[in-house]
């Protein structure tokens, strides 16, 4: 029986870290990219081989075009045929308004966001079509449809983004056998939050969310397990919101 072969961006922490440990479970080998921490990278492949599934964890910045293509390479060198794909590596930048927004900062945040997910995208497409299916998620965001006044319009512009790639994509790929979807998570109570400036957001949140608190990384990786299982094969173009009821 054929492996799945998952790639996993921004896999070293958070929902990517969460994603990882399911898929593994599921029995998904798991390449885990990561930008920065290769401790905790190695740590989350570690869980993954706990798991019974096989990983190897791979450094690399998705908004660079080298580095996704060595991602995927050493994906396919050292686990087989990459069959899925989750692109999850995202930066917000600092809380704050547009006007008040640096230039780097939003450059970095479209090129990681946006960019880095179109790079991932299109590498997996291209890896995918000729052996005939695969399945690509898209981790989005609630900010795509609410817009984040005051916190980041542009990582929301960012997210509005990667739901049309989503609903583009999966009709370009429809005929080759490619799956693609996406999850649209709400506040999930990550360290995202403190790496924004903002480590109490989580639970300030929770007073405007219908079911009364931030969710968990696990109940995202969840969602993107089943997207990416047979449960779902005649699912593509969808945008599933995971929310909280936001």
């Amino acid at each position: 029986m054929k492996r799945l072969v998952t790639v996993v961006t921004g896999g070293s922490r958070g929902i990517g870290a969460a994603v990882c440990r399911r898929l593994a479970a599921e029995g998904h080998d798991v390449a885990v990219g990561y930008v920065r921490d290769a401790e905790a990278a190695e740590a989350v492949a570690d869980a993954v081989r706990e798991a019974g599934a096989r990983a190897v964890a791979v450094r690399g910045d998705t908004s660079v075009e080298a580095d996704v293509e060595r991602l995927f390479a050493v994906a396919e060198d050292r686990l087989g045929p990459v069959t899925g794909l989750v692109n999850n590596a995202a930066v917000t930048g600092p809380l704050g308004r547009l006007a008040d927004t640096d230039t780097a900062d939003l450059r970095r945040v479209v090129d990681v966001s946006l960019l880095g997910v179109l790079l991932c995208a299109r590498r997996a497409a291209q890896l995918m079509t000729p052996r005939g299916g695969g399945v690509i998620v898209n981790i989005s965001s609630a900010a795509a449809t609410l817009g984040s006044p005051g916190e980041y319009v542009h990582y929301a512009a960012t997210k509005a983004g990667v739901d049309a790639l989503t609903v583009g994509l999966s009709k370009e790929l429809g005929a080759d056998g490619i799956r693609v979807n996406a999850v649209a998570p709400g506040v999930i109570d990550t360290e995202i939050h403190a790496a924004m400036g903002d480590p109490d957001r989580p639970r300030r949140a929770a007073a405007s969310i219908p079911l009364g608190r931030a969710g968990q990384a696990e109940e995202i990786a969840a969602a993107v397990a089943y997207l990416m299982s047979p449960d779902a094969s005649y699912t593509t173009g969808a945008v599933l919101r995971v929310a909280g009821g936001r």
